[in-house]
């Protein structure tokens, strides 16, 4: 794979990634993976799933703000993509835990390389936008 650099320095040109490339009318690889965990609710489930397999109401504690319907729809939506299995214990009452996948643990590398990004620029991003709204003219 070739990924192009921008003549001014070493980082990728994203545009020529393959995965920023729709095929036959579907979604880039990218757009349909973020998407998929793309919103805070999604993350949040698998950081808190990746330490180890967790109940329903540990797991809606342990993401703050979260409610109990929006906490089901996500781990349905992470189950259908195959990032979480859901498994059932046939006790009475029946016990249910979540644990992530292989393919849901994988997740882990790339999100811990944006979240290393974010602690590194998290500084500039805030002194750009004070710098930013202070020359805003309302």
């Amino acid at each position: 794979m070739s990924i192009h650099a921008n003549a001014s320095s070493n980082v990728p040109l994203l545009e020529s990634m393959p995965a920023m490339r729709a095929e036959g009318g579907d979604l880039c690889p990218m757009r349909e993976v973020l998407d998929l965990v793309g919103d805070s609710w999604s993350m949040l489930t698998i950081i808190n799933l990746q330490s180890g397999p967790r109940r329903f109401n540990v797991l809606r504690r342990m993401i703050q703000g979260i409610s109990q319907r929006m906490l089901t729809v996500t781990l349905r939506s992470l189950e259908r993509d195959g990032l979480v299995l859901r498994t059932v214990k046939p006790t009475s009452p029946p016990e249910v835990t979540y644990a992530l996948t292989e393919i849901g643990h994988s997740i882990a590398v790339p999100v811990g390389a944006l979240g290393e990004w974010a602690v590194t620029n998290r500084d500039h991003l805030r002194s750009a936008r004070a710098a930013f709204d202070s020359t805003k003219i309302e």
